[in-house]
């Protein structure tokens, strides 16, 4: 069935999709959105961890929705569990904890910082900083965003303070903040997608401390679901759809894209034409949308005539430790660790670029600090442990008591994941989900870099943490990759024959189809990348309304 024709047909209603929504609408332009998942409100949002934890909730059930995965060219593709996708309107910022950066202005020229790499796809952004930094204003104005800007060796230009005062933070905080001045490091205030205060009709936060994982029941998390989309649906210009799954999208003899075929929630195929067509589905699923949209005009994929759709996946590198601190022992030597409060909010950046390669890298990272996760089913699994090596009984309740009367101070890191020729996603017309559709198929070849990069910063992070005198310190993974935060397989850029997209992310091949999520980007960067997905969509829309109302 063909629907009424709109001026914009958006996929995803992500950081990527809920800006464009926004800003099309109250430009007065007729916006469809399609979400493949469901439009949950806070009274789902309870406190249940095998409700809201599990992936039938946020995400798609792997045996109805796989990926598959191979570690090198030459491996076999296994299926993967792990959580690639969002499944419901806000997308991954709906249970994301909300971590908040920017990124710096080094970001933008790493090609022209590190110069030519070998192994490495490395690639300057066709736009500054300084064009995005307005736009990064205006996001964190319109998510609401707490902080406090400090100086530091690597921050970046700001014209304005953040919208929102810090959250209060937990004594340890200022720990931290004692310990990184003896070491002559800089601790600064994590900004959070979380509002410290009541804003624009949200409530503030009520520190429960299941931000990640969780959908926030009073709305103070900024997911583009309390924020955004509701925006957005205010205008009147504006229609959600959600339970539609984008199929394919059609173009005509002159290629152009002229209508996205979805199955709505009865699994009926419709069709939805537009005059414009974004996509933000995640840099994987929007590169599996394009490729599975075959036609005569795009026989290897839609805007793939150069082979780079699907090509520079990046996601971010990650490592991890923690430290424990026995309660029992802290009312005397450390009487700050009983103090109530669920945020630390503090991280280290002054490795976020190294002066030269003495270690193995250049391009470091952040260490982010926070309290271990509260979810008691994830810790009792992790302490049990797997196999023949797992504790049972006495020893496993003697292991949760302890943990029960402890404090676990952890970080993670967000390192550089340098793009390479190795790692990409195509699709496999051998495995389909649940719709029919061939599903993503991703090979990882990671540069040596990123493993030298994540040591140094885990073992930097837990420097820091002997020196707070915990009572044990343990290190969890030195070479992992965190697969929620995707980015690269659309690369925007000048030159056609390397990139799919041009610098306000339109499709070289293809003129009226844009991509907004983390697909554009031709760096990861060493943090978070939500609020830049969110900063350059609000760029992008508002390029596209000036184009649009000059006809």
């Amino acid at each position: 069935m063909t629907k009424s024709p709109v001026d914009v047909c958006i996929i995803g209603s992500g950081a990527g999709g809920a800006p464009m929504a926004l800003e099309l609408g109250r430009a007065g332009l007729k916006v469809v959105v399609l979400e493949k998942g469901a439009h949950y409100r806070p009274k789902d949002f309870v406190h249940d961890e095998i409700l809201n934890s599990r992936r039938n909730f946020f995400m798609p059930l792997p045996w109805e929705e796989p990926h598959l995965v191979r570690q090198g060219e030459q491996a076999r593709y296994e299926r993967s569990n792990a959580a690639w996708t969002a499944n419901c309107v806000g997308g991954g910022t709906v249970h994301m904890s909300g971590y908040f950066y920017r990124l710096k202005p080094v970001d933008f020229r790493l090609r022209s910082t590190l110069g030519k790499l070998p192994g490495a796809n490395l690639a300057d952004w066709p736009i500054s900083y300084a064009e995005l930094a307005p736009f990064y204003d205006q996001a964190e104005a319109e998510l609401g965003v707490s902080g406090a800007s400090v100086p530091h060796p690597f921050a970046e230009p700001r014209s304005k303070p953040y919208p929102l005062p810090p959250l209060d933070v937990h004594p340890i905080a200022q720990e931290l903040d004692r310990v990184c001045r003896e070491m002559h490091w800089h601790s600064l205030p994590t900004a959070r997608g979380i509002i410290s205060q009541p804003y624009r009709g949200r409530a503030a936060c009520a520190y429960c401390a299941l931000c990640g994982s969780y959908g926030c029941e009073v709305g103070a998390k900024s997911g583009t679901d309390a924020s955004l989309i509701p925006a957005a649906l205010a205008t009147g210009n504006v229609e959600l759809r959600p339970g539609c799954m984008a199929r394919s999208i059609e173009v005509d003899k002159a290629g152009w894209a002229r209508r996205v075929v979805y199955r709505d929630p009865d699994g009926v195929e419709q069709e939805q034409p537009a005059k414009l067509i974004v996509v933000s589905c995640t840099a994987v699923e929007s590169a599996r949308l394009l490729l599975n949209s075959t036609s005569s005009r795009f026989p290897k994929g839609l805007a793939n005539g150069s082979g780079q759709v699907g090509r520079n996946l990046m996601f971010s590198s990650f490592g991890e430790s923690s430290a424990v601190f026995r309660v029992s022992r802290s009312q005397t030597s450390r009487p700050w660790l009983t103090a109530p409060g669920p945020f630390i909010n503090r991280s280290v950046q002054d490795f976020y670029l190294m002066p030269d390669e003495r270690f193995g890298f250049r391009k470091g990272g952040t260490l982010g600090f926070m309290w271990a996760h509260p979810n008691p089913i994830f810790a009792a699994v992790g302490l049990a442990g797997q196999g023949t090596k797992g504790v049972f009984g006495k020893a496993l309740k003697d292991k949760l008591r302890e943990y029960r009367d402890s404090r676990i101070l952890q970080f993670e890191v967000y390192g550089e994941f340098l793009a390479t020729p190795g790692t990409y996603v195509t699709v496999e017309p051998g495995v389909k989900d649940k719709h029919g559709l061939p599903v993503a198929a991703i090979t990882l070849d990671r540069h040596p870099m990123d493993f030298a990069a994540t040591r140094f910063l885990v073992e930097r992070g837990e420097e820091l943490l002997l020196r707070m005198e915990p009572d044990s310190i343990q290190r969890g993974t030195l070479s992992g990759e965190t697969t929620i935060l995707q980015h690269g397989t659309c690369r925007f850029g000048n030159d056609p024959a390397t990139s799919v997209l041009d610098k306000d992310c339109r499709a070289h091949e293809v003129p009226n189809l844009y991509v907004v999520d983390g697909s554009f980007m031709p760096s990861a960067g060493s943090v978070p990348s939500t609020l830049t997905i969110v900063a350059n969509s609000f760029r992008v829309a508002h390029h596209l309304v000036r184009k649009l109302k000059k006809g």
